[in-house]
């Protein structure tokens, strides 16, 4: 099964990868700052005590020539440069103590003298000062070290300078930094295929059990969970499996418990209804004793209207709710529910208001008694809910194939956040009416067997809209 919810947006899955991944990049990209940084310092640092030995052994070569005369010793600098074996790599150059190009192993005139600060420098402190920076004249990048030439008169006669291009360095340690980075890539992506084999051996499980945990939370009570697994994810899912089995076990209980007190309340409930009518046919009978006849005759009518929803109820929860379809007259059905209902209205001083039209609607295929039935419930809790509006307005339409009774109270509506759950069993929110709060969910069960729909909204302009759309195919 895929479950597509693993990929929203904020999902486990989608989480771990970030986590996992972001922490693993972060750390890699410092190594690889830190590989290649280590290694730029190793190549520049051997780089630069190469030339370092390099200048001071050439400077001790030619300090056997500082006893010649300046012509002879130029013209030795000059012959060495030209033999000079490493100028593929280096560039060697002597330089006089007037700052002047003397030789340079590109050739006698190669080039204009150098003037970066390291050549000052070796002539005051009378040492190799190594520099590392752009060359003034050329821009390019370059790392150079400068040595002294003394004379035997302790004079500094000239610069031996050794100098080099970087660009062949610096595109060893750039190839070093991607290597260090592709190899960075690789170990993410395989931590991005463990985690998703990880991830998925974690997700599946948990989903199916998302997946049956919604199914008990919209009452498919007792329905169990299959996992192999023997870990926390597994304890969950038989944590879940009992949980699932009491709820069952009670759902049937409490439905046998409603069924057979639904049952033993009927018969007495009749005999009170009988008895009563029987009674208040007395025409000799004083005022107060048929005030009171009529209460008790009221009160056992309502008992009996809630004992026959609990007993559809029942039957709804058991799955044992049949219909009995036929071709009927829906508008005639609901024309007669609406007079009767409005003469009953009437004595509480409501007015329950029939919106006539001339539309022609067509016989359905339907159950008339239990049709009946919800448009009686509607309009009960239309009087009970909204009867301080004074005013019930109730009409049926031919709209897109579909029967559409409407029936609207103007009492103070609904509070949004009811809105949802009015349908459930056995929810009264705030309302303060009498009443079992199953009436809805037993009409909307009927309507939704009927293959329409049954929908609540607040009206505007105040109270409460009820919507039943049947269709007019034959069931």
């Amino acid at each position: 099964m895929r479950i597509k919810s693993l990929l929203r947006p904020g999902g486990l899955r989608k989480r771990w990868l970030i986590n996992t991944a972001g922490v693993v990049f972060s750390l890699g990209l410092v190594c690889v700052m830190a590989v290649t940084a280590s290694f730029a310092a190793y190549y520049y640092s051997n780089m630069q005590s190469d030339m370092e030995d390099r200048a001071e052994t050439t400077t001790q070569f030619f300090a056997n020539y500082l006893d010649q005369n300046y012509n002879a010793f130029y013209q030795s600098c000059i012959t060495y440069a030209q033999t000079f074996e490493d100028r593929n790599i280096l560039e060697l150059q002597f330089i006089n103590n007037q700052g002047d190009l003397v030789a340079s192993s590109y050739g006698p005139w190669a080039g204009q003298a150098p003037a970066t600060p390291e050549i000052q420098e070796a002539v005051s402190k009378r040492g190799a000062i190594p520099f590392v920076g752009k060359d003034p004249s050329t821009g390019e990048r370059i790392m150079a070290v400068s040595s002294p030439m003394i004379y035997s008169n302790g004079e500094v006669i000239g610069v031996l300078r050794y100098v080099t291009s970087m660009r062949l360095a610096d595109q060893q340690i750039v190839l070093v930094a991607l290597i260090c980075f592709m190899v960075l890539m690789m170990v993410l992506l395989v931590v991005f295929l463990s985690s998703r084999y990880y991830i998925r051996s974690i997700m599946v499980p948990v989903a199916e059990i998302i997946e049956k945990a919604k199914r008990i939370a919209s009452g498919s009570y007792g329905v169990q969970i299959q996992t192999r697994y023997q870990d926390e994810i597994g304890e969950l899912a038989q944590t879940i499996n009992e949980m699932s089995s009491k709820i069952a076990q009670n759902e049937k209980m409490q439905a046998e418990f409603i069924s057979q007190l639904s049952h033993e309340l009927r018969t007495p409930l009749t005999v009170i209804n009988g008895w009563s009518e029987t009674l208040l046919a007395d025409e000799n009978m004083d005022a107060d004793t048929r005030q009171g006849m009529k209460i008790i005759s009221s009160e056992a009518k309502r008992l009996t209207e809630m004992v026959m929803e609990l007993l559809d109820f029942t039957r709804m929860q058991d799955g044992r709710m049949t219909l009995a379809v036929e071709m009927t007259d829906i508008r005639s059905e609901f024309e007669d529910t609406v007079y009767m209902y409005g003469s009953r209205v009437k004595q509480d001083g409501i007015q329950l208001h029939y919106m006539e039209n001339d539309e022609d609607i067509p016989e359905i295929s339907c159950d008339p008694k239990r049709l009946r039935q919800v448009f009686l419930n509607i309009l009960d809790n239309a009087r009970k809910h909204g009867g301080d509006g004074r005013r019930i307005e109730a009409s049926m339409s031919y709209e897109h194939d579909e029967v559409v009774v409407r029936i609207r109270d103007y009492g103070p509506g609904i509070p949004e956040d009811e809105i949802p759950l009015v349908k459930k069993k056995f929810y009264k929110g705030s309302s303060k009416a009498r009443g079992t709060g199953i009436g809805l969910a037993v009409c909307d069960e009927i309507v939704e067997m009927h293959g329409g729909t049954l929908t609540l909204e607040n009206a505007e302009g105040g109270g409460t809209l009820v919507t039943v759309r049947l269709p007019s195919a034959v069931l």
